[in-house]
């Protein structure tokens, strides 16, 4: 993965960098990207271009007069490929920005989004499995992109990776290790939380404030709204 950095208050160059990672983790997972939304998109656009393309030569070439019906044509065309492309984007492709087939079977296809003015990174990821009669399972994921992003801008591989292997189990699958690394993690924390209980001087500092607190509120009812230092304070004024 490069290491170019980019500005972490551009919501485009966050939301660009993490969409092109998606293709690269996947594929490198072997996983088999479906092109077919882009080869679409492409096809309709080049169709819109050699339209105006040969109406732009014959006119050149034969004058307006004699091709104004095959240009009067071409416009029509012309204007129905482009909304074609704009339907086609709106409503077919959307958000998607991958489609690919997992090397179990199942296909994956991530659409991702952003709000304005909010550093966070919205996915929606559609897991269809091969076997017939069974429903597409879609998954959700909203996530800031602090956790994959530096305070330089560099992108960091394995935080977003994991969070990818560990929301989609196709991916998980495909990729145990980001797995494996993130259990052991929680493990290690759990194992440290056990390891280390309070020392007998902490448990004595404790008592010592909890003792501190209680004399506190035993003045009066103006004292109980104080806690910590500001409480004991009081407490050495009334007895002066």
């Amino acid at each position: 993965m490069s290491q170019e950095k980019i500005s972490v208050y551009s919501l485009a160059d966050l939301k660009n960098t993490s969409d092109d990672a998606i293709p690269n983790y996947l594929n490198s997972l072997k996983f088999t990207q479906s092109h077919r939304l882009t080869d679409v998109r492409l096809a309709i656009g080049y169709g819109a271009l050699a339209v105006a393309v040969a109406c732009f030569v014959w006119d050149w070439k034969l004058g307006f007069d004699s091709t104004k019906y095959y240009s009067a044509a071409a416009v029509v065309v012309y204007t129905a490929l482009n909304g074609a492309l704009w339907l086609w984007s709106r409503n077919v492709e959307g958000a998607t920005v991958y489609v690919g087939t997992s090397p179990s079977g199942e296909t994956v296809s991530i659409a991702t989004s952003v709000e304005k003015y909010t550093p966070v990174y919205n996915v929606e990821i559609t897991v269809t499995s091969p076997k017939a009669n069974t429903a597409p399972k879609k998954i959700t994921l909203s996530r800031p992109f602090s956790e994959w992003f530096d305070s330089a801008g560099t992108f960091i591989a394995t935080p977003f990776q994991t969070v990818f292997a560990t929301a989609v189990p196709a991916i998980g699958q495909a990729d145990p290790k980001r797995l494996a690394s993130v259990s052991a993690a929680a493990q290690s924390v759990s194992a440290d939380a056990l390891e280390t209980p309070y020392s007998p001087a902490m448990l004595d500092m404790l008592a010592k404030a909890s003792a501190a607190d209680a004399g506190g509120v035993s003045g009066d009812s103006d004292s109980a709204a104080a806690t910590g230092p500001v409480g004991k304070k009081g407490g050495k004024r009334r007895k002066a």
